[in-house]
């Protein structure tokens, strides 16, 4: 209630600045992709005849459980992200937020979004989702990340889950297809990540966080970003086999995966800061685009 009344004495600018520090913790552009992600699980799942509105909803309360999470892992890592420099400046890091505030705001957008997922979806998205939520936020964040090389690759897991989570607010029960879009997350994210490991190399060495390329080295650390580059390639040609795309996806894919692999093979023979971060901003549209892909292969193709 007092933080309430004090938003109302603030100027309109300050009120942006807050709404825009409550949007970076909760990362809404990241949160954003997910909430993508599991809109395209939800749009291939059975036609069991819900709503939009209904819909919607749920995928609202994904949004908000997902960004809860977010939420968490700043306060988790606000000490790490204030020795930084990618990261120094986040809210909670620079004290413009502080730990209570922000993890009551996690609290109010966490809650609603489970109530959302148990009234207008099914009590097992919200249980799949909220596992997602601590997984992220406990598993990965607290533990995970401080304790091996392999945090982002195990961790990712829980990143991965929004398809899942999207069909099975349609369908209520699981199925194995949803699981290849899983999986096609899954594969991406340490290449994705290792991307911008090897840019921030020197961060992470200064927060004594133990990414790949400072444990085993940059060069060590590219050959895995190839070699899953490579498995990524495989692994977005399972939806078309067994059915569950067509041919533009096939297409979307291949083209895709044909110039991820190229900055990924790129980076390896010749990269430095730059090239990383090049490969890291395309994994993101890269991501994006299949996902899209995968949506109008369903719905515009006669």
């Amino acid at each position: 209630m007092t933080q309430l009344i004090a938003i109302t004495k603030l100027a309109p600018g300050q009120i942006s600045g807050l709404i825009n520090d409550y949007l970076a913790i909760s990362k809404f552009k990241v949160v954003a992709m997910l909430v993508l992600t599991a809109w395209v699980g939800l749009a291939l799942a059975p036609d069991v005849g819900r709503g939009i509105g209904v819909q919607f909803i749920s995928l609202l309360g994904i949004g908000f459980l997902s960004a809860a999470a977010a939420v968490i892992n700043h306060v988790v890592d606000s000490e790490i992200d204030s020795k930084m420099a990618r990261t120094r400046h986040r809210p909670v890091a620079k004290g413009r937020l502080s730990k209570f505030h922000a993890l009551s705001f996690a609290a109010v957008i966490g809650v609603s979004g489970f109530v959302m997922l148990v009234v207008w979806a099914n009590t097992l998205t919200a249980i799949l989702t909220l596992f997602a939520l601590v997984g992220y936020a406990f598993i990965y964040t607290s533990f995970l990340k401080r304790a091996t090389p392999q945090n982002i690759v195990i961790g990712g897991l829980a990143g991965a889950m929004p398809p899942l989570l999207g069909w099975v607010s349609e369908t209520g029960q699981m199925a194995a297809a949803p699981w290849l879009l899983v999986m096609i997350i899954f594969t991406w994210t340490p290449p994705h990540f290792w991307a911008l490991a090897i840019a921030r190399k020197s961060d992470y060495e200064r927060a004594k966080i133990p990414m790949l390329p400072v444990t085993h080295g940059i060069d060590f650390c590219k050959t895995c970003v190839v070699a899953y580059s490579v498995l990524l390639t495989l692994v977005c040609v399972l939806p078309y086999l067994i059915g569950m795309s067509g041919v533009i996806y096939l297409v979307a894919a291949t083209l895709l995966n044909s110039i991820f692999t190229y900055k990924a093979v790129k980076l390896k023979l010749a990269g430095n800061d730059d090239t990383a971060m090049d490969l890291f901003r395309f994994s993101i549209v890269h991501l994006m685009l299949l996902f899209v892909a995968l949506f109008i292969d369903k719905w515009f193709v006669i």
